[in-house]
């Protein structure tokens, strides 16, 4: 980062440290060490391992609160089949197939532009995080909640709760890659609406009876770690190589 001229303007740019690091961007547009995304990463990565180490074990004050949680927030068993619609329609975001289809007209535009790297880390982490969440749910092995017309129709293990995950990597993946080019204004705006997605996604999950809290919690935290770690390797964030460049001031 330099002054103008008149020592009134500022020039945005990426920031070498006396380690020869790159730093990343702050929401103000000044400059933000890497460190900060990967102590994010390492925070949502040591919630998703104590959830998943309370599960395992049968931790029981987590137990409980899952429990309680998730007979307050069912939608019950005779619900109305336009309160099922209406849940399955909002929950539709953290399921792969929706989240790869929106991501294609981006991918398009980064494919245009020739920022392959950026495309890269869009691909992986949007479809790796499934396979991964797959993995982890044999792994721990969590059957979902009792409901007759909730987690007991499903097959599938509970914990993580995939459509958390999947939720929770593409709005990281949106934030990172818009950061740098909405004005300050816009970046807050964009996190609450981002966050508000996220929640409302993990609240469908419980209202439809088919995860526990601790499900949702973990799978949020696992899919923002693996996208920051994933941007962090690739050098996705702003000013690194695959980030889109600054927005231009006009």
């Amino acid at each position: 980062m330099s002054r103008t001229g008149d020592g009134t303007g500022v020039v945005l740019g990426p920031e070498v440290g006396e380690s020869g690091a790159v730093h990343g961007l702050r929401r103000d547009g000044t400059v933000a060490p890497r460190r900060r995304v990967l102590a994010a990463a390492g925070a949502g990565l040591g919630v998703f391992g104590l959830l998943g180490a309370g599960v395992l074990v049968g931790f029981a004050p987590q137990v409980r609160l899952d429990e309680a949680v998730s007979h307050a927030l069912y939608a019950g068993d005779d619900r109305s089949a336009a309160l099922d619609l209406l849940l399955e329609v909002l929950t539709t975001p953290g399921v792969v197939w929706f989240r790869v289809l929106v991501s294609l007209p981006v991918l398009f535009w980064l494919g245009a532009r020739r920022a392959w790297w950026t495309a890269a880390w869009v691909v992986i982490a949007n479809v790796g995080v499934s396979p991964l969440t797959v993995g982890l749910k044999e792994l721990v092995g969590r059957v979902r909640p009792a409901f007759e017309n909730g987690g007991a129709s499903y097959e599938g293990l509970s914990f993580p709760s995939g459509h958390s995950s999947g939720i929770a990597t593409a709005v990281t993946i949106a934030l990172v890659l818009a950061w740098p080019r909405l004005a300050p204004g816009w970046r807050r705006p964009a996190l609450a609406a981002g966050l508000a997605l996220a929640v409302l996604v993990g609240l469908t999950r419980m209202w439809l009876g088919v995860h526990f809290l601790s499900d949702v919690v973990g799978g949020l935290a696992l899919g923002t770690a693996w996208t920051l770690a994933l941007a962090l390797l690739v050098d996705a964030l702003p000013g690194g190589r695959a980030a889109l460049p600054p927005r231009e001031e006009p």
